[in-house]
């Protein structure tokens, strides 16, 4: 037993901390998504240690490293508790035309129950809907509850990537983008407010790194790296949502949030894990939105599954110019390592 539980330790330690190794490989990506999964299993490593071994040097070497590695994942998980810095202020008083909800949901494009889809969309009721893995079957089904949406973009695929926006705000300048593959689309279009304010709103869902698929994170990190640079360059008000098959606390939306200088809603508050649905304990937040320093948080919440293997999410937003100089030191500093690794992310593929 005392083997079994070293080996099972030495495992935990070696999968905490090869994220750390810059290389990206699905090997090293991938153990970046369950660092709260980690948590728990090292603190009950430790603890059947501290109960069942013998008091030997090895014993003692372990028990070292498996406190050192709990330690690291609480830093890495803290921000993303009550007890970490706040990013994004709340809402204080309500100002109804200056608000813009946001419903997205990656539908899993094998999934058929689309009349949970309507029923959510309806009772969301919200500005803007975000449909991800949309096949051309989808976007038909979902006509009952979509055609109540004046606005629009639709890019159906067959190949899990389709992306629909319906939108009761008035969209301008849309267009539907392939900035990496030819098959993975994003949405570039502005948003008008009630009060008439213009937002840059960009909707995204790169490629996971996983066999069978991609197996580096490349081509996902470079099309996250190219929007970064986009919401930078902008002089009106950016929203960043999607499916970005990536964790909140991974090194590249790291890097994303730093190059983009946008604010993450998340940090300071929850998880709010979205995938996977059906599998409780194997849970990592994937679908995201990030805005600018122009906006506070009214709301955000997980909202009902229906078969899919992602949870809907619901994010209301206030838009105050106002918050600028509340919220400016909230953003992340890119330093030269920073900018020298964004650069290389972006010349590959």
């Amino acid at each position: 037993m005392h083997t079994a539980l070293y080996i099972f330790s030495s495992i935990l330690i070696i999968i905490s901390f090869i994220p750390l190794i810059r290389n990206d490989y699905w090997t090293f990506r991938i153990f970046e998504y369950p660092r709260l999964q980690k948590l728990v299993l090292t603190a009950l490593s430790l603890a059947l240690l501290l109960i069942f071994s013998n008091k030997t040097l090895t014993f003692y070497i372990y028990v070292t490293l498996l406190s050192g590695t709990i330690l690291y994942l609480l830093k890495q998980i803290i921000p993303f508790t009550p007890l970490g810095k706040k990013q994004i202020l709340r809402v204080r008083q309500e100002i109804p035309d200056q608000t813009i909800s946001i419903m997205i949901s990656n539908v899993f494009e094998d999934n058929t129950n689309y009349k949970g889809c309507i029923a959510e969309i309806k009772k969301t009721d919200a500005d803007l809907v975000l449909l991800l893995e949309t096949s051309h079957e989808w976007m038909e089904q979902l006509k009952e509850a979509t055609d109540a949406y004046p606005y629009r973009i639709e890019k159906p695929i067959d190949n899990t990537y389709g992306m629909l926006l319906y939108s009761k705000l008035e969209l301008k300048e849309s267009e539907v983008k392939f900035l990496v593959e030819d098959d993975i689309p994003s949405i570039h279009t502005k948003v008008i407010l009630r009060n008439g304010q213009v937002i840059q709103l960009y909707a995204v869902h790169p490629t996971p790194p996983v066999p069978g698929e991609n197996p580096r994170s490349t081509e996902r990190d470079k099309e996250l790296l190219l929007i970064a640079d986009k919401a930078l360059a902008s002089k009106i008000p950016v929203i960043v949502c999607g499916d970005l098959n990536d964790v909140a606390w991974s090194y590249t939306t790291e890097l994303f949030l730093k190059t983009s200088q946008l604010l993450d809603p998340r940090r300071g508050r929850f998880f709010l894990n979205t995938f996977h649905a059906h599998h409780f304990f194997m849970r990592f937040p994937l679908d995201h939105i990030f805005c600018s320093t122009d906006f506070k948080l009214k709301k955000m919440k997980r909202l009902n599954n229906f078969d899919s293997d992602h949870f809907p999410i619901l994010t209301v937003l206030q838009y105050e110019k106002s918050a600028d100089a509340e919220q400016e030191d909230n953003t992340l500093d890119l330093d030269q390592e920073d900018r020298e690794l964004a650069e290389e992310k972006k010349e590959k593929c």
